[in-house]
């Protein structure tokens, strides 16, 4: 009897770690479950640095991931205002502009064709598209690498 107990937790235990690794290891095609609710999931290639971002559900983020499926989006970003690293996508996305205050690792499009990737504060009208994860201020400062020029930027669903 006891040895039937050990066996079922020895496998009970398998099985929820084999859940959680699966989770982690990004097996999941881009998305992420909240509480029931599918996040979609960005990765943000920049100054040598591969940045998960979590989008927002609206349909700017929507048409972005579209684009991301076909293909990754390359594009140039340079510091502007010394808060964002900013810079034009190459086509337009729909808008769902709001009166926004941004912080260090918010993701935002700006006028329909340019994507802002901030590492300061700053308000205006424009759309959120999602936010970097898993980073301090400071950090994405430093990942970003704030002040340091044009970056080639990659935007990508792997």
């Amino acid at each position: 009897m006891k040895k039937l107990i050990l066996l079922c937790i020895v496998l009970f235990s398998a099985f929820s770690l084999a859940g959680c690794a699966s989770a982690k290891s990004g097996g999941d095609g881009g998305k992420r479950t909240d509480g029931g609710k599918v996040v979609e999931i960005m990765y943000i290639y920049i100054n040598g640095n591969k940045l998960k971002a979590e989008l927002e559900d609206n349909s700017s983020a929507s048409a972005l991931t579209a684009v991301l499926k076909e293909k990754d989006i390359v594009y140039i970003a340079d510091d502007y205002g010394r808060f964002e690293k900013v810079g034009n996508l190459g086509f337009n996305l729909p808008t769902n502009d709001k009166p926004t205050s941004t912080t260090a690792g918010d993701v935002v499009l700006y006028q329909g064709n340019s994507l802002c990737l901030y590492y300061g504060e700053n308000s205006w009208t424009f759309t959120r598209i999602g936010r970097i994860v898993g980073y301090s201020s400071s950090e994405i400062n430093t990942l970003l690498g704030a002040g340091n020029g044009s970056q080639t930027v990659t935007l990508s669903l792997k």
